[in-house]
This record gives structure tokens, C-alpha cells and sequence, in this order.
């Protein structure tokens, strides 16, 4: 099964693209799987992973939003899976791989979204980054302080999804590609719904070239990564689709990220993460066995930071309230 997949990439798949049976493997070694590559395998372990679960409860950009069809950060993801591997598969590059980077791309995203990770940022003096806590996740805190021993090209792709990332495999930059496209629309999408802008509100000269609407948008980007890519050594957007991509991203973080509604509950956000990290500072008794343990081997700080990124909103809330809100029922969390 395994050898006929490997025929199979090699047959169809570009030369540029990532074979599985070229992967530099594994940090512990592994006997291979009868029926899966290890990109698959991969997959499968993060989707199965309790950190992949708990991003059904952490926010994407708006925090408590009333409504059930607002974005999570989990849907975000599975948005970026499903891009990824469209780009993949019109490129000729490896699915499995590009699945498997864009599953957990954000498995080390904090609750309340960026807001809690500039928090943690501040209070780590800087050491502290999503794209570097989700690899993180997956090499030491998953499985009980295992971690999933993915492949290389995995955690490659997964630490080098952000901006400022430079992805050794195409697939790699498949993802990073695709977690822009995912969020700037879904977020205009969202963003729209709340009534805090209006199609029209997006700068005429981005809709003239992307287009007028969510699929138009997404459609554009992708076809226009198939005409810059295709049969090449690279994967980018043609230069005035990625220009007009900079100037949504610049009018997004300007109107939506930055805006003066959102900073106000972005401060209460900020003042809670820094309540519970002083808490847990001040008394690492309070942290779970795992993150005791772990105190052998890591600083205080970056341990305690490890336990509030995996905090779901919901279960930082109420953290907080046990912790800090007089007459709090305890039994309310469970």
C-alpha cells in the first residue's frame, strides 16, 4: 500500500514537491506504517490530539460572539487545511504534507486569540510566539508530555507558517499562503456580520482586483497562486494580486484588529492573562502534574505560559473566577 503511494507521488507529483519516502523523519525513529505515509500518519495524530480539540473554543478574532456562525479558531484551521490543499493539489504538490502542516499550524494559539498572545508576549519579555508554541504542542507538551514525534517537514511548516516564516518545503509555503487567504476573508466575512464594516467599506481598488465578495476573493488568490507557481520552485501570488492582498491586510488591521471597540476588550483580555501568569508565578503548587514535572527541565515563566496558551476561553474565564472572584461556586466548571 505504502510503496504504491510512493509510486504514486512520483508519477504525478511536481519535481519540486515533497516525496513522503524523502521525509528526514522522525527525532525518535519509528517502524513505518503498512497502509499510511508518514505525512498521513501525522495528520492523524494531530487531528486526534486534545490540543487540536480545544480550538473548537478559541476565539478567531471576536471574543464571546453572539451568533453561531461566527469563526473559531478550530474552523479557522480546517479553512486553511482545505486552501492548502487545493493550492496542493493544483500545484502537483503533496496533500498529505500540506494537511498536516495546516492541522496544526495553530495548536500553540493562546485563548482569546492575539489578544492573549501579545499578553503572553509582554509577560515572556517576547519569547513568546503561537507559531512557536504550536511547535511546542507537538514536541513536547501532546501525549502527556511526549509530544506526537512528527516528521521534520511537519514542524518545519507548522514553526514557519507566520509572516515572518521562511518554510523549507513548498508545502510549507502552501500553508502560509493559505492561513492568509483563510483569514483575511473569513475575518471581512465575520467582520461584516457584526456590522462593524460592509462589503463596500473594503478600498475599491482591492474588490477591483480580488473582487466584490468572500468567494470571489478567495477564487482570485488561489487561481492566481496556480499561475505564479504552477510547474516552479516556489509558491507565491502574482504581484498585483499580492499587492492587493497587503493593501486588505493593511484596511483590516486598520478598521477590524486594531479598532477602538475591539482594544477595549482587548485590555481586559490583557489584564487577566496577566492575573492568572502572575498567579501561577507566584504559586506553582496550582499547576497540573504535567506542568510541575516539567519545571525540572523549563524556566517558571515559560512553563506557566505553556498552561494558560493551552487555556480554552471558557476555562480561562472561569480559571480567573475561581481564582480571583469572591464566593465563586468551583463546582460551576464542571
Amino acid at each position: 500500500m505504502i510503496n504504491k503511494t510512493h509510486k504514486i507521488e512520483e508519477m504525478f507529483l511536481s519535481p519540486y514537491a515533497t516525496k513522503s519516502k524523502d521525509t528526514k523523519g522522525r527525532a525518535i525513529p519509528e517502524e513505518p506504517s503498512p497502509t499510511r505515509t508518514e505525512f498521513q500518519r501525522d495528520r492523524d495524530r494531530i487531528i486526534h490530539c486534545k490540543a487540536f480539540r480545544r480550538l473548537k473554543n478559541k476565539t478567531q478574532v471576536f471574543l464571546k460572539p453572539e451568533g453561531d456562525h461566527f469563526r473559531t479558531r478550530l474552523t479557522h484551521t480546517l479553512d486553511v487545511a482545505q486552501i492548502g490543499r487545493t493550492i496542493a493539489r493544483i500545484c502537483d504538490l503533496n496533500e498529505d504534507l500540506t494537511e498536516a502542516i495546516a492541522l496544526g499550524h495553530d495548536l500553540g494559539h493562546t485563548p482569546f486569540g492575539h489578544a492573549g498572545e501579545r499578553a503572553l508576549a509582554e509577560l515572556t519579555h517576547g519569547e513568546f510566539s503561537h507559531n512557536k508554541q504550536s511547535l511546542r504542542v507537538v514536541e513536547i507538551l501532546e501525549h502527556n508530555g511526549k509530544g506526537l514525534n512528527l516528521t521534520f517537514e511537519v514542524k518545519d511548516g507548522i514553526l514557519n507558517h507566520n509572516s515572518k516564516g521562511n518554510p523549507k518545503t513548498l508545502e510549507g509555503m502552501a500553508v502560509h499562503l493559505a492561513d492568509r487567504i483563510a483569514y483575511l476573508n473569513h475575518d471581512i466575512d465575520d467582520s461584516i456580520r457584526a456590522g462593524i464594516i460592509t462589503e463596500e467599506d473594503v478600498p475599491k481598488e482591492v474588490r477591483e482586483v480580488l473582487g466584490n465578495n468572500f468567494s470571489m476573493r478567495i477564487n482570485t488568490m488561489i487561481e492566481s497562486v496556480y499561475k505564479q507557481s504552477a510547474g516552479k520552485n516556489t509558491v507565491a501570488f502574482e504581484d498585483h494580486v499580492l499587492k492587493a492582498t497587503l493593501k486588505l491586510r493593511e484596511f483590516m488591521f486598520e478598521r477590524v484588529y486594531f479598532s477602538e471597540g475591539k482594544k477595549k476588550e482587548e485590555y481586559k483580555v490583557d489584564l487577566m492573562i496577566k492575573y492568572l501568569f502572575d498567579w501561577y508565578v507566584k504559586n506553582p503548587k496550582d499547576l497540573p502534574d504535567l506542568y510541575k514535572q516539567l519545571l525540572k527541565d523549563y524556566s517558571l515563566e515559560t512553563v506557566v505560559a505553556d498552561y494558560i496558551s493551552t487555556m480554552t476561553d471558557t476555562y480561562a474565564l472561569d480559571t480567573f473566577k475561581i481564582l480571583f472572584e469572591p464566593c465563586y461556586n468551583i463546582t460551576s466548571i464542571y
